[in-house]
């Protein structure tokens, strides 16, 4: 079942699950789903007949007050790139914040911001959390996904690097592209092809089996600071192919295309714009 957020009549933020082409089934709205995903996911009663895709404002699929967690340099490859830049490879997850505000939907223009020179792209499988998760074991930590979507952590390179600290090149106005919620018990995360395609061209591809720490170990490492909360989202990490170790660089500009691609989950496609535009 693939699952995604929109504005219903009644100005609500809501969820619905994708029926044909261009309708969307009514599930609930956004905070009755977020309260129990996992029964409301089960049973998957409509709670409304099925309406036109086209024309409704559709919304990322975790709530407004999501955490987005994202788990930096997590494959070997990217370890490598890193290094090539002065930043060694992490001896436990490394996590790094994003703010909900960033997320937006395929089909989303996306700035460049005014002082960067364009913009760098990173396929990442996401996780969604569906239970309150305090403390948990690696046993037990996948027990508290809900489903999984594609997500692009489009990245601001030149003021990322200018420090230590990732939160300003990773909180780009409009840079957090992020699919449909995909929800399939059977879904094995750690054996997913990704891949990256910029104008067509693909120019990153990867696997999940490569994750340096997977799902389990983020999950408990996360939770025994941090409560998990049902909507949060775990991004997991971009194999090798980021644009920036390029030779020479290679990043975004306004009108390029960018598609990124998780085996099973589907592709969210967005275009570049230029400073300043929504």
């Amino acid at each position: 079942m693939k699952l995604v957020g929109y504005v219903n009549g009644q100005g609500e933020s809501a969820i619905g699950s994708l029926g044909d082409a261009d309708t969307i089934v009514p599930l609930a709205t956004m905070r009755e789903f977020y309260q129990d995903g996992f029964r409301i996911a089960e049973r998957a009663a409509p709670a409304g007949e099925p309406i036109k895709r086209s024309g409704l404002t559709l919304l990322p699929v975790v709530p407004e007050t999501a955490r987005v967690f994202c788990v930096a340099i997590n494959y070997l490859g990217h370890a490598a790139e890193a290094e090539e830049v002065g930043i060694a490879r992490p001896v436990v997850p490394m996590i790094f914040g994003r703010w909900a505000s960033t997320l937006v939907v395929d089909g989303a223009s996306i700035p460049v911001p005014p002082r960067e020179e364009g913009l760098d792209w990173e396929v990442e499988l996401a996780a969604v959390i569906g239970r309150p998760t305090y403390d948990v074991d690696e046993a037990t930590a996948m027990e508290s996904i809900l489903g999984y979507a594609v997500f692009n952590d489009i990245s601001a390179r030149q003021v990322q690097l200018e420090t230590p600290q990732f939160t300003l090149g990773k909180n780009a106005d409009r840079s957090g592209p992020i699919g449909p919620l995909v929800i399939d018990p059977t879904l094995d995360p750690h054996d997913l092809n990704l891949r990256t395609r910029v104008n067509g061209e693909t120019v990153q591809q990867g696997n999940t089996r490569d994750m340096v720490f997977k799902l389990p170990q983020v999950i408990s490492h996360i939770s025994r600071s941090v409560t998990l909360l049902p909507g949060d989202v775990i991004a997991t990490g971009t194999p090798e192919g980021i644009g920036a170790s390029m030779k020479p660089p290679r990043l975004m500009g306004p009108g390029d295309v960018v598609e990124v691609e998780v085996e099973k989950l589907g592709v969210v496609r967005n275009t570049i714009t230029k400073p300043g535009s929504h």
